[in-house]
């Protein structure tokens, strides 16, 4: 055996005694090699990733040039940098026949509650996302492939027509859960529920009992005013758009056409009942001041001074800034209408929290005011802004307002679409609980060491 300590030249080539002196020209050709392999790479890797993209790409930051919206051929597509440039989950959508008490939180005790009637107002949402899902492409019949469960559920509207009281959420909300074994096995992390008003998962008493680890979709983040704490974890859950009526957000042809600018009455307006919050009354108080400048007429929710939906977006659509004060809660859907009458919304709600901003940058298309400083200064500040910039953040708005349609995600740019992939950044490829063990050839067990294949209903919650 050769000694590794040896002094004699070792020879690793059966041919090398014959090999050519490495040369100058012989360096420059390996340089140029290895930069030209790196480019064409690079250009293929390129072609790749858009042609297997399934949704492609489009920029909605700002940029040097313009606002950075991306268009082939007129579509607009998604931001790799917000999301990723691929899309691909799976998510089963719960049916009401399959679990006991499921029939009651979509349509009350009696059956009563009528879905169309939940698609209407701010809370229709619910209705839209759990329609939407079960027609996606994303949508699996299949449990055991399935990275996220969808459990569907229109409590909100429930609730306020009737159809069920607060115990009688509650109670069965905790019999639901108790009948689904994936729930168990993950502690709830990959199930997914819709609260679609200011209440949050509160309308769920037990919510922090027993979802606290799910994924929650809600447009509320802030609920403190009424509540020792906030249902809403920014690591988990996940802010949607409040519902714009239907009539707004048609392709094109909205009921109420947007004015110039030059044809607006009004610097700015606020649209909405005072509800006893600060916010609103200083605005109210503002305008008996200021009744040239803010329009803030005194909304009734019946009789002949109630605004009916046309009439309520053509005062909307009046003046050049639209005006989104705090009202029970912080989110508030005047923000998300005056997108569509093409009005520049100013947040006066210091702890709204808003959806997508991975890929939109709010202070793009918006203005966010300190909801303690509303008086003359303000409007001051709102008067010298020029029409300008004013149609500029109009501008830029008109091509993120998409967003916030609930529309289905084959669509190039919807609500839908943008929550789905909020919803791939909360996939886990592994979910455990504390009542979930596991053995050596990958099976799960209870505490009992019963399969996970064996675990049946009702079953006591982790």
């Amino acid at each position: 055996m050769a000694s590794l300590t040896s002094n004699k030249p070792r020879n690793f080539g059966a041919y090398s005694h014959y090999a050519t002196p490495c040369t100058l020209t012989h360096q420059i050709g390996a340089l140029f090699l290895v930069v030209s392999t790196f480019f064409v790479t690079r250009l293929f890797d390129q072609w790749f990733s858009e042609s297997n993209s399934v949704t492609p790409v489009i920029d909605l930051r700002r940029t040097s040039s313009s606002y950075g919206i991306t268009t082939d051929k007129g579509i607009i597509r998604w931001p790799e940098r917000g999301y990723g440039s691929h899309l691909s989950l799976k998510i089963y959508v719960y049916d009401e026949n399959e679990i006991d008490g499921l029939k009651e939180l979509l349509y009350g005790r009696d059956g009563s509650v009528k879905t169309t009637a939940c698609l209407k107002g701010q809370w229709g949402s619910q209705v839209k996302i759990h329609k939407l899902l079960l027609e996606s492409k994303f949508r699996t019949i299949k449990k055991d492939e399935a990275d996220l469960f969808f459990v569907p559920a229109y409590v909100k509207c429930v609730r306020m027509l009737g159809g069920l009281n607060d115990k009688e959420i509650n109670q069965t909300y905790v019999k639901v859960l108790s009948q689904m074994p994936y729930f168990r096995r993950s502690g709830g992390r990959d199930h997914i529920f819709v609260f679609p008003s200011g209440a949050g998962a509160h309308l769920f008493r037990s919510w922090s009992t027993f979802i606290n680890r799910s994924i929650i979709l809600t447009p509320e983040a802030d609920r403190t005013d009424k509540k020792d704490t906030t249902a809403f974890n920014s690591w988990k859950d996940i802010i949607i758009p409040g519902n714009v009526d239907d009539a707004m957000t048609k392709n094109g042809q909205p009921d109420v056409q947007p004015l110039p600018l030059s044809k607006r009455k009004y610097l700015a307006n606020y649209l909405g009942r005072a509800q006893g919050k600060a916010g609103r009354l200083k605005l109210i108080d503002l305008s008996k001041q200021f009744p040239d400048k803010l329009e803030c007429p005194d909304l009734k929710f019946s009789g002949t001074e109630k605004f009916g939906r046309t009439t309520y977006f053509e005062h909307l659509r009046n003046a050049k800034f639209c005006l989104a004060p705090r009202g029970e809660s912080s989110w508030t859907l005047r923000f998300y209408e005056s997108f569509f009458v093409e009005c520049v919304p100013v947040l006066l709600s210091d702890h709204a929290e808003l959806p997508f901003q991975n890929v939109i940058d709010y202070a793009q298309v918006s203005i966010k005011w300190p909801s303690t400083r509303i008086g003359s200064e303000f409007l001051d500040y709102l008067a010298s802004i020029s029409d300008r910039d004013i149609e500029g953040m109009i501008a830029r708005g008109r091509k993120i307002r998409c967003l916030f349609v609930y529309g289905p995600d084959s669509a190039p740019c919807s609500a839908v679409k943008g929550i789905l992939w909020e919803l791939q950044r909360k996939v886990r490829h592994f979910q455990q609980s504390t009542e979930t063990f596991w053995l050596h050839n990958g099976s799960f067990v209870n505490r009992e060491l019963v399969q996970f294949s064996s675990w049946r209903p009702p079953m006591p919650l982790p």
